[in-house]
């Protein structure tokens, strides 16, 4: 079962029955944002000092463009950057807990291999929709891992850093459902999904 439920998220970008892709990749974007916050929900029952902590530190990812006001498709292009940059932060995040704990199963391990999964199919599915013969966007996670995890290091630093990971993740998702939508409304002149 959990073979096809991996398989349906990794399946080529087909647009779902009477949506258009933009439709699709937005419904995607929205789906991942749930799993990226049902994921912190579930490091924060595992963690649970976390609770009613609020991270230091700003933006783990963030983009600039050169233009003051970038198109619809230029905005997707920045995204598309964004969540390569998210997926490299949750390959380092599964690398450093495997190191520090082993292989994580049950719940949380199921979860975040769905949003890293669905994370791929995301950055799979802005590629189709925006590159061009002038734009040509990497699907790899681009992130080297080298980085020191927050200050307190050892285990108590990467359980802080693995919660801004976390909530980076949330954020980006967020940010490319309202970025697809904007996209989704100017190709296909409506705001309905």
């Amino acid at each position: 079962m959990a073979e096809q439920d991996e398989q349906r998220i990794t399946e080529p970008d087909a647009p779902a029955a009477g949506r258009s892709r933009t439709g699709s990749a937005v419904a995607l974007a929205r789906l991942l944002h749930h799993e990226c916050t049902r994921l912190l929900q579930l490091y924060k029952e595992r963690e649970t000092f976390l609770a009613d902590h609020t991270p230091d530190g700003g933006r783990m990812v963030s983009l600039s463009s050169d233009q003051e006001e970038p198109s619809a498709e230029e905005r997707v292009q920045l995204l598309h950057l964004a969540l390569r940059q998210c997926l490299g932060l949750l390959h380092c995040l599964i690398l450093k807990e495997e190191e520090e704990w082993g292989e994580l199963e049950g719940d949380y391990g199921d979860m975040r291999k769905t949003v890293r999964a669905r994370l791929e199919y995301l950055l799979r599915t802005t590629k189709a929709l925006v590159e061009t013969d002038d734009v040509t966007l990497e699907v790899t996670p681009d992130h080297q891992c080298v980085e020191e995890t927050d200050g307190a290091g050892g285990a108590f630093g990467l359980k802080l850093w693995t919660f801004r990971v976390l909530l980076e993740l949330i954020h980006w998702a967020d940010h490319a459902a309202q970025t697809l939508h904007v996209l989704h409304k100017e190709r296909e002149g409506t705001e309905e999904i």
